[in-house]
């Protein structure tokens, strides 16, 4: 399903490309012409984007008859057909950039999110995206981490509260954040999760004397490190692992026990997966 907001998004995205009109398609592509296209895969991934790209196909020409031979989710190699596209060739080529680019996008993140998913299998351990994601686009980035098998962590700033350690340090420590917190959420009548970042073993002694709170984050902490931040934990609380976490320690992290690892590479570092628009 498209996440809301995604009509508006489809209309800026093609203003911004079209502006007063494609002059090249308007000039060289008679008005009546049809024609058709198909979407080429030339890499090895996780195909995201497709319902996507059926939307912006509607919103921009309704008789454009789009035909997916792959759905968003499928794993793709190259020569690949993911669908096919028919209709005014006019059409077609005006929205061929627009389509390429969300899918490209889309696909790379779910490829990469499926790489770190199948990294840490069997351990338990459930990979999050974070909000380092491009302005604007968070809803389709977080969709693409979801086809790619990761979880989404908070949305915004608004569905958690998440206590990291310029928040502590600046409120006068960890117990008097949670406690501010509280507080807080108590005074708004509002029901969220409270997460709280630990940068040590001390920090995370603390948390657990204070209470109250969901999750606790375990900052750039050596696998030996969140091990025994897991055990003294000892289930009171979810646990994320956090900070420059790799495809080649995703797996020893996880099985110190943690419940979560949050990679900010799966939006922000996402290579774009090789796809083509080319006519039939």
């Amino acid at each position: 399903m498209l996440p809301p907001g995604t009509e508006d998004l489809i209309d800026r995205a093609l203003q911004e490309d079209l502006g007063e009109g494609d002059h090249t398609t308007l000039s060289t592509i008679p008005e009546n012409t049809r024609g058709a296209a198909r979407l080429l895969v030339k890499a090895s991934g996780v195909l995201a984007g497709v319902e996507l790209a059926q939307a912006i196909a509607e919103r921009f020409d309704p008789d454009l008859s789009l035909k997916p031979y792959m759905l968003d989710g499928a794993h793709v190699a190259p020569n690949d057909v993911a669908l096919t596209i028919m209709g005014s060739t006019r059409s077609i080529l005006m929205v061929e950039r627009l389509v390429l680019n969300f899918m490209q996008r889309m696909s790379g993140i779910a490829t990469l999110t499926h790489q770190y998913v199948q990294a840490v299998e069997g351990t338990g351990c459930r990979v999050l995206d974070t909000r380092k994601t491009t302005p604007t686009l968070r809803a389709l980035e977080k969709w693409a981490v979801r086809i790619g098998g990761g979880t989404n962590h908070r949305f915004g700033l608004y569905d958690m509260v998440m206590i990291k350690d310029n928040h502590a340090d600046m409120s006068g420590g960890i117990p008097e954040a949670i406690k501010a917190a509280q507080n807080y959420l108590r005074q708004k009548g509002l029901d969220l999760p409270i997460e709280v970042e630990t940068r040590n073993l001390q920090e995370v002694e603390q948390v657990i004397r204070t209470g109250g709170v969901q999750r606790v984050m375990l900052d750039n902490f050596d696998p030996l490190s969140l091990r025994k931040a897991v055990e003294f934990i000892g289930r009171r609380f979810e646990t994320e692992a956090s900070g420059g976490i790799t495809l080649a320690t995703a797996r020893t992290i996880a099985e110190t026990g943690v419940d979560y690892i949050s990679v900010g590479a799966l939006t922000h570092s996402a290579p774009a997966l090789d796809l083509s628009l080319k006519a039939i």
